[in-house]
């Protein structure tokens, strides 16, 4: 009778066992699937809210091309506006403390530009370190377009600056219309 017993009982501890290892793995694939769609959820998150930031730096950036200090100005307190509504929970531990230097950095020169219509020359001062920034912000945390890195060689006596762009095109923020289109292209980010 013991016999009969572990013989029945054998296979159906063999089934349970099989059937274990198909659910883990169903559940490990359930878990990865769940795992990458707020992964991309998040990247999404992330690059809109990039997306809102860069709209402000890149009305600013239009608006020092067409020499227009008074445009500049309220891009860069869309800027420092942006910076306000920005949804830090998203980021790692890792990004949200580099992300904060960023903030902190480019919040003060969007502030600077905001506050300082009518002087343009100042404005364009604090845009050259406020590209830094931005640059370093897309580089952390992507942008859902391709933007373009430029470089002007003779802003600041010849000791040049970069800026981001949204087009292939030079327009040059740093000179404006005295020489729109100083600079040449040095990356592409995407």
């Amino acid at each position: 009778m013991k016999t009969l017993i572990y013989s029945l009982l054998g296979p159906l501890f063999f089934l349970a066992a099989c059937t274990n290892g198909k659910n883990e793995k169903q559940d490990s694939a359930v878990a990865d699937s769940t795992t990458k769609n707020v992964s991309r959820e998040t990247n999404k998150v992330k690059k809109n809210q990039t997306a809102a930031l860069l709209s402000g730096y890149l009305k600013l950036k239009n608006a020092l091309t067409t020499d227009d200090d008074k445009q500049a100005a309220a891009a860069g307190s869309e800027i420092v506006a942006g910076f306000a509504s920005f949804d830090e929970k998203s980021l790692t531990s890792e990004q949200a403390r580099a992300y904060s230097d960023i903030r902190d950095d480019a919040k003060e020169h969007a502030e600077h530009i905001g506050s300082n219509a009518g002087n343009i020359a100042h404005q364009r001062e604090h845009f050259d370190m406020l590209s830094k920034d931005m640059y370093d912000m897309i580089k952390l945390l992507g942008t859902d377009k391709p933007l373009y890195v430029d470089r002007c060689p003779m802003y600041n006596n010849n000791k040049g600056a970069m800026w981001v762009s949204e087009v292939k095109e030079i327009k040059n923020p740093y000179l404006g219309k005295t020489m729109p289109t100083c600079g040449t292209v040095k990356e592409e980010l995407k």
